[in-house]
Order: C-alpha cells, then sequence, then structure tokens
C-alpha cells in the first residue's frame, strides 16, 4: 500500500470501461442484497460476511436482521472473536514502533503475517465452529468472519469490498476503527496500522480465498444504499471480459502542498478542490477499475482485478518474477502553476525495505517530463563528490527551523522540455520542480518509503506543522556518488537526439518506436510510439501500459477482434493484458501523437 491518507472525495465520472457484461445482472440496492441473503438463510444456510476494512458491514446486517426478524437466526459480531484490545496492542507493538529519532511522526512501520488467527482467541474461534457444525442458522459478520480457520465452516461465504479511495475516507471521516480498538488513534496513526495490519490481513485473506475458490457472493459496496452483489461465477465474467481489451483505472486525485492546476482544469475536477498535486492514475493498491453497461456500473478495487484475473492480465513471466503484484506504478505529479517543488527526496532498495519493514520489492522511479512552464526543471543527483556530505550537513542543521538553505548548491538540475526522460534507482536524490507535469513510473512497491530530506521548510496543509523529513532513513539509503557526472551519462535522455539511454527500436512509414530508458537496475523499459495516423504492436506476453502525452485522442483497439477498444484522451492511461496480443493505436486527431509505453523487460 502506499500511503494514501489524504485522498479527495471524487469519483471520476470518465474512467469507466464501456462493455456489454455478458448477461450479468447483479442484485442492487441494500434492500434487495439483504433480501437475497435472508432468502438463503432461509433456506438453511449457514453465512459468513467478511470485508475489507472501511466497508460499512452495519448497515447491510441491520437490514438482514430486519428480514429475518422472528426466524431465530443467530447474528454473531466477528469482534466477538478476538483477543482483548490490550493483547492486540501489545502484539502489535513491535510491528508499529515508536521511534521519533528515525521516524519522526511515526510513518513507517513492519508489515504483520500474523493473520486474523493472531489477533483472534482460539477457543472462541473453536466455540463457533462447533455451534456452525451444529447446523444452527447463524450469519458470522465482519472483519475476520471469513478467517481461514472459520472459512470452510460456512454454507455461503461473503466477502464486502470497497475501493482504496473509500476505505481510507472511512476512517478519515470517523465511520471505521481499527480492528480490536477500544479507542481512537490519532488519524495518521490509524492509518499506518491500517497499511502494516488491517490492510494487508484483508487482502491476503480475500487473495487466498480467490485463488481457492472460496467467495460465493462479492459485493461491491462503496455506496451502502446501493450496494451491488453478483456471485462469484458472475464476476469472473465481468472480470473476463474486461481482461480482454484495452482498460482504465479509476484514478484517485490528492491535493498538496506544492499542487498545480495543469490536470485539474485537463480533467475538470472539482472547482472545490485547493489543487491537484498527485493523480494516482494508475497505482495498482490504490485506484479501482469500473465495468459500464447500457443498464448499471459495477466498481472493484483493481487489485481485486489483478488477485482474479493473474496471468491473463499479467503474462506468466510477470506471474512468476512478482508472486502476482501488478510491478509497475503510474502517477502525474502536478506542479503546474504551483507554490514550489517537489520535496528533494530519495528511495530505499529491497533489501532496506525487506530489512525495516518487511515488505516487498525496491522503489526505483522514472520521470517523464510531459508539460513544462518557465523555468521548469528536475533534481537529479548531487553536484559534486562532496556535496551529499555538505548537504546532510546543511539540512540536519536546519531541521525544526525556518530557515531554509540554498539547496541549489548541493542538488543538480536539468532544465525540463517535454520529452525529457530521467530514471531514479532506489537511493537516487531527485525532486520535481515547479512549474511542470511529469509522469511517475515506479517499480513494484507494496508500501511506500519517500523519505524527504528537504522540504523548504513547509507546513503540511493538514496539519499546520512542518512536514516530516526522515533524513536518519534516507541517509541509510542515499547513493552519494551519484553526480551530475553520472547522472548526464546514465539517468538522463535527451528528447531531441539518439544518444544514451536512447535508442530506435523499429520504423516505418510515419511511425517510430524508441527507448526514451532503460538502466541495469529498473526491470521496465520506457519507450515511445511516435506515429502520424497509425501505429501496430504486440503485447506478445507482456501486458503494456499507454499514457498519451502528446495528441488529443486515439483509439486503441485488438488487432484480432477491432470491437475490444479504448479511446484515449489527453494525458489518459491505459493497461493492455499481456493476453491481448496485437493491437493498433489509431490517431482520431490532428499532428503527431506520442504515447509513452512502458513494458516489463524480456526475461532472457
Amino acid at each position: 500500500m502506499s500511503f494514501m491518507f489524504h485522498p479527495y472525495p471524487y469519483s471520476d465520472p470518465n474512467a469507466v470501461n464501456c462493455v456489454t457484461g455478458r448477461g450479468v445482472k447483479p442484485v442492487a440496492g441494500i434492500q434487495n442484497v439483504a433480501a437475497k441473503i435472508a432468502e438463503l438463510v432461509k433456506a438453511g444456510k449457514n453465512i459468513g460476511i467478511d470485508m475489507y476494512p472501511g466497508a460499512d458491514v452495519v448497515s447491510l446486517v441491520n437490514v438482514l436482521r430486519q428480514k429475518l426478524a422472528g426466524t431465530g437466526v443467530c447474528f454473531v459480531d466477528a469482534a466477538s472473536l478476538l483477543k482483548s484490545s490490550e493483547e492486540i496492542e501489545e502484539m502489535l507493538a513491535p510491528y508499529l514502533p515508536t521511534d521519533r529519532e528515525r521516524d519522526p511522526v511515526l510513518l513507517y512501520g513492519v508489515r504483520y503475517k500474523g493473520g486474523y488467527e493472531g489477533l483472534q482467541a482460539a477457543e472462541k474461534v473453536e466455540a463457533l465452529k462447533k455451534a456452525l457444525a451444529e447446523g444452527k442458522s447463524i450469519v458470522v459478520y465482519g472483519q475476520g468472519a471469513l478467517a481461514p480457520e472459520l472459512q470452510k465452516s460456512y454454507d455461503l461465504r461473503v466477502w464486502m469490498d470497497v475501493t482504496p479511495r473509500t476505505a481510507v475516507l472511512s476512517y478519515k471521516n470517523g465511520h471505521a476503527r481499527n480492528i480490536g480498538a477500544k479507542t481512537d488513534l490519532p488519524y495518521n496513526l490509524t492509518m499506518r496500522r491500517n497499511y502494516y495490519v488491517d490492510f494487508e490481513i484483508a487482502v491476503e485473506v480475500r487473495w487466498n480465498m480467490f485463488k481457492a475458490g472460496l467467495v460465493d457472493l462479492y459485493i461491491s459496496a462503496d455506496v451502502p444504499e446501493t450496494m451491488q452483489m453478483v456471485t462469484m461465477e458472475d464476476l469472473l465474467t465481468l472480470f473476463g471480459e474486461l481482461v480482454e481489451r484495452p482498460f482504465r483505472c479509476r484514478p484517485v486525485y490528492l491535493e498538496g502542498v506544492w499542487g498545480g492546476y495543469y490536470i485539474q482544469r485537463l480533467r475538470n475536477l472539482p472547482k472545490e478542490m485547493r489543487n491537484c498535486a498527485w493523480v494516482f492514475d494508475m497505482i495498482p493498491m490504490e485506484v479501482s477499475i469500473v465495468a459500464k453497461t447500457e443498464s448499471y456500473e459495477f466498481e472493484a478495487p483493481f487489485f481485486t482485478f489483478v488477485q482474479v484475473m493473474g496471468e491473463k492480465l499479467l503474462g506468466a513471466q510477470a506471474m512468476k518474477q512478482f508472486g502476482g503484484y501488478f510491478p509497475i506504478r503510474f502517477n502525474y505529479d502536478d506542479t503546474y502553476h504551483g507554490s514550489g517543488n517537489m520535496s528533494i527526496q530519495c528511495h530505499p532498495d529491497a533489501e532496506y525495505v525487506m530489512k525495516n519493514h518487511d515488505e516487498l520489492g525496491r522503489q526505483d522511479e522514472s520521470y517523464y517530463v510531459c508539460v513544462t512552464g518557465q523555468g521548469a526543471k528536475t533534481y537529479l543527483g548531487f553536484c559534486n563528490d562532496d556535496s551529499c556530505e555538505e548537504f546532510f550537513k546543511e539540512a540536519r542543521r536546519v531541521e525544526g527551523t525556518t530557515e531554509q538553505i540554498d539547496y541549489k548548491k548541493y542538488i543538480n538540475y536539468v532544465d525540463s522540455e517535454p520529452g525529457t526522460q530521467v530514471m531514479i534507482p532506489a537511493g537516487t536524490i531527485h525532486a520535481s520542480g515547479q512549474n511542470q507535469v511529469i509522469l511517475e513510473i515506479g517499480s513494484l512497491t507494496v508500501g511506500s518509503y519517500t523519505y524527504k530530506l528537504y522540504d523548504y521548510q513547509r507546513l503540511d496543509p493538514q496539519t499546520n506543522m512542518p512536514r516530516p523529513i526522515h533524513l536518519t532513513m534516507g541517509s541509510e539509503v542515499i547513493r552519494g556518488e551519484r553526480t551530475k557526472k553520472f547522472c548526464d551519462e546514465n539517468l538522463v535522455s535527451d528528447p531531441f537526439q539518439y544518444a544514451g539511454n536512447r535508442k530506435l527500436v523499429r520504423e516505418g512509414e510515419g511511425w517510430k518506436e524508441i527507448i526514451t530508458g532503460e538502466h541495469d537496475l529498473l526491470y521496465f523499459s520506457l519507450r515511445n510510439l511516435i506515429f502520424d495516423q497509425q501505429i501496430e504492436d504486440n503485447t506478445d506476453g507482456l501486458f503494456h501500459v499507454l499514457a498519451l502525452v502528446d495528441g488529443e485522442k486515439v483509439k486503441v483497439a485488438s488487432k484480432a477482434d477491432p470491437s475490444k477498444y479504448f479511446i484515449m484522451n489527453t494525458m489518459d492511461i491505459i493497461v493492455l493484458p499481456a493476453s491481448l496480443g496485437e493491437y493498433t493505436i489509431t490517431n482520431l486527431g490532428c499532428g503527431t501523437v506520442t504515447i509513452h509505453k512502458t513494458q516489463l523487460k524480456k526475461e532472457c
């Protein structure tokens, strides 16, 4: 999970995928969903209803109680199976350290792997299993209802899902609390607990149940009153249609202290937004996917889709390399006409992440410059061999004060032009400068580890306190030897010439494909498809991700079945499943088009 503490409460109506639905008709509305479940209970079914944290299972159960009043059905809140809140807090303490020297605002932790079984009292679980085996009519609901020890005790298993955006907003607005907690924590600590414990458990349980075929009914429940329920067979049908075509995810938008206004205007975002700093267009653990038919929209977390579709989406190579995680993430960072630079920062490598956080993935990144205003710059690497030590010394000196430092004395920058590609292997100091929009492409990150090293002494708009920096953690991963000379020779791709990282792959009349960036430490290849009228390509067993970075509108279609297509507008990002095969991209506007394409490097 990345640390999406403050998503803007907006569901983009344009980010949908038009499909036929192949005859799938969800049970729609909380009354109808409850009526259907009640019908199954009356038929003698024991049912377990589990959920992604933040889902409003209580409202569903309250309606279900009304419909089963007088029937003698027993309702069991899975919270009653938990150990005491004191026991849970003590057990989780090592995963949620309180070292404010290293982590001033307690942002980071260690992934908990003990599952629901670690939080539940074994004797209470055994008692429930016995009651279920006796054939009593029982509905068990809430987090932990479908703990592994209980899953096969039910006649029917129901999973209630919400998008990550809705989950986070549920906690932010006081509608949800950490599992087993009897008292409320400050919001930032609630979310830290979620990312390392609650969310992790739910993702693992959901994934394993899908793999074992143990989910019978699936509920999409972002809006409780209009929730929709389908059988697992119907969910596979809907997802199966999506995975046969190019598709777009529903983004999440976030305000920020340095946020700009280009994307806000381009996508007609709500005027009430202060700005739009981050556009999580395709961050796998944060976005959702929407199937739109003539009669309904059905939304699910994108990672649920990944868990269900697996190899059809990712391809055999990605499944083998990354264990079923979608291994690349995409977002836009917008400082266009904003108030300043992104913070100066660095990221850890895989060894550090595993040792300190027990999570998968190294955090490599790349920036592709899409739009620039006057004086746009991208900061990358140190100026010279002495700059790293001098920078950290100065940053520590002014930490916690209002005094600013002349960071340009230490941090190298390149002048940004549309088409500039920079690569940012873990440990490289960097920042996106003011007055540009960049497409940020990063490696697999189950968590998000951005160690801010200098933030210009700005206040956080949410807390009105100095934004936290992590100089200690940053100093442990920084690569001070990556200076201007190293970056110019290895990490920066000039948009105006074929040299270094920029290479011609193939070309024909009116089209060409070029590599804009590759590096030994990055397992993905960054490319541009440039064409006047049309270009063809082939996923060839590797998923592709396309961003329309220059041009108004294009149509991306399966070559074998042109009815499977997606119309992209400027700066849309879409995914082409590995199984798609040959496809065409047709220019529906004027002028030359540039599509930024990201794909995994082929295994040797």
